[in-house]
């Protein structure tokens, strides 16, 4: 396998510049011609086939919750970051940079992170024009907030819940191209498999899962935005539908992954509480700028109500370990501190397979200084959230917290134009690996994911479209493009079965069900699968809603 990263010539600071100057464009009139299919509709997912659309291409969607709204990015919640220096304490995207180049270990591509770092001060005015409510100052400014690992407020955030408005202001201006006819929304299809045309992404094949009905998607270009692969760990913050199948199937055909080794424990998120757990809870890492982290230092008060010990038998590890940062240090360091306390003997909380795993995440002294009603203010949602879990109330009494898999670094490899070792396949968010090295920061997932969507996505597929003949894409209903299922042979994964897709026949005319079709696909469908084009249907009118 041949990797070439493409990193362009010159100063670090001007790379992303000179590159756009360079990249190949597509006539306005021409970007019609083109089929663009975008899998995963979370904030990378719906960042880019919006922004596909509005260009002028037509683009394909698919996910497989019941509305992009659904998708994992909403339980993103503390914030993002952008070197706005809206707080005039020395931040700049020098120093976002260096941030997030330290915070992931040096282990990332420096000229790929640059880059995140110039986009993020576009990102937050994107994000404003589209009407997502950010945190406000009283004079009516955007807020900030610090996180974990940096020495300056550059955080942005919606309360607890930054991930969930982050989407809904993709998710309208996904709408807004559904309502067009630009994009066709395929709700409830999970990605089977990737469609190679003379070594080149060139369509994927799908599986409708209210009727279990496989078929076969033409296009000129494949966008995978899926997410991460955080699940492989029995308990994680991730939604039980985060199971890396679609870029698993990518790497099947020969798409690299590259360090799946790092993967990002937060320390913030609710402990374990029993044996038929799904998943664990996050809790946002915003907390730590208000709550203190401690346990006991005798291990004899572990099981007395936090209230009936006394401050001078309280251990504030993380302000005692790491001054500098105090409860707002890095991901990993407090998470690793929080381990350490209560492999000592020291955990608080309930005891799961003869250990306490929890640590506390006390208010008490905020809520003196500020009051209760800023502090409801700042967290409410979150306090709501842990007492509904929990049955604590969190104001009267600490949180108690414990770390877990939260994020994951490592993914498909791509280059500097996001493209895979799969020609034609690119690859955005989480699902890439390129941004991030052995990141333990926070508030950068959210940053990447729309950097990728809206501002590097549409330059650099639009190089590679420029360079593929229009209307080249293969006919679904060709031989070769079936399903293994539908195929009279069979062929494991790179077998000479595979290379024989150059025959697949051209598509000449798209027909007017879907651009992603061929003239060929029957105009009327068997009795069978009228559910389908129902719920196809349903589904579009919905997300015009």
């Amino acid at each position: 396998m041949k990797l070439d990263s493409k990193i362009p010539a010159g100063p670090l600071a001007d790379k992303w510049n000179n590159h756009k100057a360079k990249l190949r464009l597509v006539n306005p009139a021409n970007r019609r011609k083109y089929h663009v299919i975008v899998v995963g509709s979370g904030l990378a997912g719906s960042a880019a086939a919006a922004s596909f659309a509005e260009m002028g291409y037509e683009v394909s969607c698919f996910c497989y919750q019941d509305s992009p709204r659904r998708a994992h990015s909403i339980a993103a919640q503390g914030g993002i970051n952008a070197a706005k220096n809206y707080q005039n304490d020395g931040d700049s995207v020098r120093r976002l940079f260096q941030d997030t180049i330290k915070g992931g270990d040096y282990r990332a591509r420096e000229a790929n992170v640059y880059r995140l770092a110039q986009v993020s001060v576009n990102i937050i005015d994107q994000c404003v024009a589209q009407g997502v409510p950010f945190a406000r100052e009283y004079g009516g400014l955007l807020a900030n907030r610090s996180f974990g690992g940096a020495q300056v407020s550059r955080t942005f955030y919606a309360r607890g819940q930054t991930g969930q408005q982050l989407l809904i202001g993709a998710y309208s201006a996904l709408s807004r191209q559904i309502g067009l006819g630009t994009v066709r929304m395929h709700t409830r299809h999970e990605m089977l498999d990737l469609v190679l045309v003379d070594g080149k992404a060139k369509g994927i094949v799908t599986r409708d899962l209210v009727t279990g009905a496989v078929e076969s998607w033409a296009a000129d270009v494949v966008v995978l935005c899926t997410g991460g692969y955080g699940n492989v760990f029995y308990l994680s913050t991730n939604a039980q539908g985060c199971n890396v199948t679609a870029t698993y199937r990518a790497h099947r055909r020969g798409a690299g992954f590259a360090n799946p080794c790092y993967t990002q424990i937060h320390p913030t998120c609710i402990p374990v509480h029993g044996e038929d757990q799904a998943k664990l809870t996050l809790m946002s890492e915003s907390l730590r700028n208000d709550g203190r982290v401690w346990v006991p230092k005798n291990a004899a008060d572990c099981a007395k109500p936090a209230a009936e010990i006394p401050e001078d038998a309280r251990d504030y590890f993380l302000e005692r370990k790491y001054p500098s940062y105090g409860n707002l240090a890095p991901r990993d360091i407090a998470s690793r501190a929080a381990k350490e306390v209560c492999d000592e003997g020291r955990g608080v909380g309930q005891r799961v397979d003869g250990k306490r795993l929890g640590v506390y995440l006390d208010f008490s002294a905020a809520i003196r200084r500020l009051g209760e009603a800023e502090i409801r203010a700042r967290y409410g949602n979150l306090f709501d959230m842990y007492e509904n879990i929990t049955g604590e109330n969190a104001y009267q009494q600490p949180m108690r917290i414990f770390p877990a898999v939260h994020y994951t670094m490592g993914g498909l490899w791509v280059d500097y134009n996001l493209q895979s070792n799969v020609p034609g396949l690119f690859v955005g968010g989480e699902a890439n690996f390129s941004d991030h090295g052995a990141n333990r920061l926070g508030a950068s997932a959210l940053m990447q994911g729309l950097a990728d969507g809206y501002f590097v996505l549409p330059y650099v597929v639009t190089d590679y479209l420029a360079g593929e003949k229009p209307g080249s894409r293969p006919s679904p209903d060709a031989p070769d493009s079936r399903p293994p299922s539908r195929r009279s042979t069979t062929a494991s994964p790179g077998s000479s079965r595979s290379t024989a897709r150059s025959r697949l026949a051209p598509t000449t005319r798209p027909s007017a069900r879907s651009p992603g079709r061929s003239a060929a696909w029957p105009a009327t469908r068997p009795a069978s699968k009228a559910r389908s084009a129902t719920c196809r249907r349903s589904a579009r009118t919905s997300g015009r809603t």
